[in-house]
C-alpha cells in the first residue's frame, strides 16, 4: 500500500543533510542503513552505500531511480543456483564445451607457429 498524498513522501533527513550543498563528482561514497528513504531529484548522481543487512552496497542514484525506495538496490539475499539433475548436466556440457573450444585454440596457435 502507498503511502498518503497527504503526508507526502518520506524522505529521510540526515540523508538530506548530508547531501545539501555538496556535488555528486567530490562527495564518496555516502554510508546509510535509511532502506525505506525514497530517491528524491536532489539525490540524483550520488553514490549511496545501502546497508542490506551484512554490508553496504554501492548504489549510484540515476534519474530512474526517482520515487522508488533505497532499499530497493541493495537485496538483502544472494541467490547462490538451482539445483537438481539437469542443472549438473548443463553445467558438466558448458564444461566440455570450454574445454574443446580451448584445445581447438591451442591448436590452430601450435600450426600457425609450425608455418
Amino acid at each position: 500500500m502507498t503511502r498518503s498524498l497527504k503526508k507526502g513522501p518520506y524522505v529521510d533527513e540526515r540523508l538530506l543533510a548530508k547531501i545539501k550543498g555538496k556535488k555528486p563528482i567530490e562527495t564518496g561514497l555516502i554510508k546509510t542503513w535509511a532502506r525505506a528513504s525514497q530517491i528524491s531529484p536532489e539525490m540524483i548522481g550520488f553514490m549511496f552505500g545501502v546497508h542490506n543487512g551484512k554490508s553496504h552496497l554501492e548504489v549510484l542514484v540515476t534519474e530512474d531511480m526517482v520515487g522508488h525506495r533505497l532499499g530497493e538496490f541493495s537485496p538483502t539475499k544472494k541467490f547462490i543456483r538451482h539445483g537438481g539433475k539437469m542443472q549438473k548436466e548443463l553445467e558438466q556440457k558448458k564444461k566440455e564445451a570450454e574445454i574443446s573450444a580451448a584445445k581447438a585454440a591451442k591448436s590452430s596457435t601450435t600450426d600457425t607457429k609450425k608455418k
